[in-house]
């Protein structure tokens, strides 16, 4: 299997937004590269997350409605749960990773809504908040494995577009990976924090209050806060 990356193609197939062809076009060379190291990757056996057809979904969110950025580090290297979100999982999806029950525990005391029935990240999409990894894929049970592939240099295009734009821009950045990001971001409003994983949570991402902050931020350059309540297990009933 010959796996592609063509910006024109994922666009026409709908994996991304046509809005991020232009945007991305510095990179398609360093993403025709990536293709040709996961095509390996299937030759050779080795699974990787998330799907193919996933691989490019933050971007299926057009350019111009990005209103909120959550920067991650790489896709969970578990199986079912890399979606092509960071941090999101599919509705299906009921053992939740650790770090995204972090991400719900702080949710719940930073604005006081009910611990969400799954780890379905989608209704924030729908508002404008792009859910980014720094690396876009990752080789099974192998978290970080592929670092340094070229994934870097892609989501820095991005992250420089995004902040180039007239339309200002909120950006959670959890993680030191993350956190590498901040000198892409110069016009932008950043909120830093620690990642949410088990290891560092309690080190700077609890208590950080990353959703009230954004809305703040938001409100301060006059557009609307994001609806961060998730669907309930009580709302579905």
């Amino acid at each position: 299997m010959t796996l592609t990356l063509n910006l024109e193609e994922l666009a026409a197939s709908h994996r991304i937004d046509p809005s991020w062809v232009e945007p991305l076009s510095p990179v398609q060379g360093v993403l025709d590269e990536i293709a040709q190291k996961l095509s390996r990757e299937i030759e050779q056996g080795n699974q990787f997350f998330p799907r193919p057809e996933n691989i490019m979904r933050a971007f299926q969110l057009p350019f111009h409605s990005v209103r909120v950025l959550i920067l991650g580090q790489d896709p969970y290297p578990t199986p079912g749960d890399a979606v092509g979100l960071s941090f999101s999982v599919s509705p299906e999806q009921r053992v939740l990773p650790r770090s995204l029950k972090n991400i719900f525990t702080e949710l719940s005391a930073d604005t006081g809504c009910p611990q969400p029935a799954s780890g379905d990240l989608t209704p924030w999409v729908s508002q404008g908040v792009m859910l980014l990894n720094r690396v876009l894929t990752v080789r099974s049970g192998q978290a970080g494995s592929h670092r340094k592939w070229g994934w870097e240099k892609v989501t820095e295009q991005a992250l420089r577009a995004l902040d180039e734009r007239e339309k200002p821009l909120v950006a959670l950045l959890w993680g030191n990976d993350a956190a590498t990001a901040m000198e892409l971001l110069t016009h932008s409003a950043v909120l830093e924090s620690a990642h949410p994983s088990p290891l560092s949570a309690s080190r700077g991402f609890f208590g950080s209050r990353p959703f009230s902050g954004a809305n703040q931020a938001l409100t301060e350059l006059g557009q609307e806060p994001i609806n961060w309540t998730l669907p309930s297990a009580a709302s579905l009933f």
